[in-house]
């Protein structure tokens, strides 16, 4: 059974194409891959050409994982830390648990194991993200409203 084409999804990525200025773009799920390329002429002419999905012919898993990535200004890997709270899911990170509530935690609170330190929406269901020791808040990683993937680090407790 082949996977219908997301129409909606393929003409945003035909969006982010052409606003910046892109001449190819990937997009790659478990079940397809979209390649968005541009011909030559296409390029002079400033028309996006957008190319049917085809399925992935090799597993996901043999491709190399992307590194991780930080907002830390520092070369340091945040995800190694062993008190780097990660997501547990993609979704949308959020740090109150109204748009005018006080965070759940800020940088120097000191949080006991089990605290909850963000909530993670996904499906429309919001899900508390415990601390998983206690100890300090040295690093926030994420701000409200920002979209997180499985793993991506979120807050530091040391």
């Amino acid at each position: 059974m082949s996977n219908p084409m997301d129409v909606k999804l393929v003409n945003k990525l035909a969006e982010i194409l052409d606003k910046n200025g892109l001449s190819e773009l990937e997009y790659e799920t478990e079940s397809c891959r979209i390649s968005l390329i541009k011909s030559r002429t296409q390029i002079a002419d400033g028309i996006p050409a957008v190319s049917a999905p085809s399925p992935v012919q090799q597993p996901l898993a043999a491709a190399p994982a992307p590194a991780a990535t930080t907002h830390s200004s520092n070369d340091i890997d945040v995800a190694a830390i062993p008190g780097c709270v990660k997501s547990p899911m993609v979704g949308v990170v959020y740090l109150s648990s109204e748009p005018n509530a006080a965070n759940y935690v800020k940088i120097g609170d000191i949080v006991s194991e089990g605290d909850t330190v963000c909530l993670i929406e996904a499906m429309k269901t919001f899900n508390p993200i415990k601390a998983h020791q206690g100890g300090k808040v040295t690093k926030i990683l994420v701000e409200s409203g920002d979209p997180v993937e499985y793993g991506e680090p979120l807050v530091v407790i040391e």
